[in-house]
């Protein structure tokens, strides 16, 4: 303890005093990412992108046992297949970015930068798509997406950003439907088994709903200064796109029908949530799903040249055990860095659990093992290391997620009165209340207080309640969750 505080204190601002600086501070001291010459873009560095990996890996999976098949797209997209869709033009407009000039001569006709594939997917789809036997159609494509941000800050909002984004046709809009909550229940499996993280799940409102879409489902993260991420969307479209891009299909009775769609996608963002919810004034802390390394051993030693052969004939010995068992493991043998400098080092980059072997410890065969969620320390005997590292990472990936959850509860307050809600708001909190759903209170309630709306709950979606608008005052039946969102 005394080492983390002694090393990380002149290095880290902390996480109560200045959220935001500590937030960059982490990001470059774990060397998740860098800045580029390209406005509000980041390269993203192998830790970060060992991270993605694995968000790819495991997602990749669940979407293929549903039948889910990967394709590519071009990341150009001809501008008038935007101006198809109106709403789903006037959406994206403002973060448009625009090719006019290529091949040394003015374009006939502008490119937009795909910030999203909706468009050029579906002019496709209804070249593809003839006969109910073509249905479901269900694609995902991993690539990078253009949004011409104003404000940028690394992984949570970037000009330049990776993400998947899935893409279904159905027969029915209730298979649609059906298509974009399975999807929903994806993200939140994976926010919850994998990243630890606890989010809320609903729908949105129109306001907030996605360009063009028929309703939209949103993940939303409580973040530790009572602020909202939106850290995925599912999106039932309804046959909104189907008309305009003219995709139809004979049914089994011959009959010619517009097809129902679905679109969802979940991105580099999610990593940024990880790092703002999980990371302790010491740095970042990785949750053993999805760290790599798991495991760092450190070998701990002095002049003694015999002793030191054994401590490391040791740590090499612990560190082939482990990899055999399926850890993924580093072992840090620097001597030319002190101890508290290594410990400091491994501890921004927040690997879950560290193992020292010093000359103690191979005198009397046992590790020290120090959790990076807790501190917590203990000494395993050597027979043991691989059953106690199992246990322990398993430990702190529930803790994680308990700490998540305790996030979530202590930031949502009920509220009944708008004075209460104004006063909540100046507090940071997350607030259920009840709304009439007149946009025009949502919009008078974003003015005064920077709050929106970010989900109905999907347990409260059909439940009956009733109680007087926060805003307006007039009939509510459904208590919305308001927070300022990044």
């Amino acid at each position: 303890m005394t080492q983390k505080n002694d090393f990380s204190k002149n290095r880290l601002t902390k996480k109560s005093d200045n959220l935001s600086k500590w937030y960059h501070e982490v990001v470059n001291l774990a060397d998740l990412a860098t800045t580029s010459e390209v406005k509000g873009s980041m390269i993203i560095k192998a830790n970060g992108y060992a991270l993605w990996e694995k968000v790819q890996q495991i997602l990749d999976v669940k979407f293929k046992e549903d039948g889910v098949k990967n394709y590519y797209f071009p990341l150009l997209i001809p501008y008038h297949l935007l101006k198809k869709e109106k709403e789903h033009l006037e959406g994206f407009s403002p973060e448009l970015a625009v090719v006019t000039y290529a091949g040394g001569e003015k374009l006939k006709e502008p490119y937009v930068l795909r910030p999203t594939s909706e468009t050029i997917m579906y002019r496709t789809f209804s070249d593809w798509i003839q006969s109910y036997r073509d249905l479901p159609l269900k694609i995902n494509q991993w690539c990078n997406v253009i949004r011409w941000e104003k404000r940028t800050y690394p992984f949570l909002r970037t000009t330049e950003f990776l993400w998947q984004e899935g893409h279904t046709v159905h027969q029915t809009e209730k298979e649609a439907v059906d298509m974009a909550l399975k999807a929903l229940k994806w993200y939140q499996w994976f926010y919850e088994e994998y990243f630890a993280l606890s989010p809320y799940l609903g729908l949105k409102s129109e306001q907030e709903k996605f360009a063009g879409a028929k309703t939209t489902y949103g993940i939303e993260l409580v973040i530790p200064n009572g602020k909202s991420l939106q850290a995925a969307t599912t999106h039932n479209l309804g046959d909104n796109f189907s008309k305009v891009f003219e995709i139809t299909f004979l049914n089994n009775q011959r009959k010619k029908c517009y097809p129902f769609q679905t679109s969802w996608g979940l991105s580099t963002r999610s990593i940024g949530g990880l790092i703002l919810i999980h990371g302790d004034d010491a740095g970042l802390i990785l949750p053993p799903q999805v760290a790599d390394p798991q495991v760092v051993i450190l070998t701990v030693k002095g002049k003694n040249k015999s002793q030191n052969n054994k401590i490391q004939a040791q740590a090499e010995k612990i560190y082939s055990s482990l990899k055999e068992n399926q850890f993924r493991v580093i072992l840090d043998d620097d001597s030319k860095l002190s101890l508290g400098y290594r410990i400091n080092e491994w501890e921004i980059k927040g690997v879950p659990l560290r193992i020292e072997i010093g000359e103690k410890e191979v005198q009397e065969n046992k590790v020290k093992f120090a959790r990076r969620d807790n501190f917590e320390k203990s000494f395993i005997p050597e027979h043991k290391i691989i059953e106690t590292t199992r246990e322990t990472l398993a430990a702190i990936q529930k803790n994680l997620l308990s700490q998540s959850k305790k996030i979530k509860k202590d930031l949502t307050v009920n509220v009944d009165n708008y004075e209460d809600f104004k006063k909540q708001a100046q507090a940071k909190k997350f607030i259920r209340a009840f709304w009439c759903g007149n946009k025009n209170c949502e919009e008078k309630i974003k003015e005064e207080t920077k709050l929106t709306t970010r989900v109905l709950e999907m347990d409260r979606l059909n439940k009956k309640e009733s109680g007087p608008c926060v805003y307006c005052g007039k009939k509510a039946q459904q208590k919305w969750l308001f927070a300022q969102s990044y």
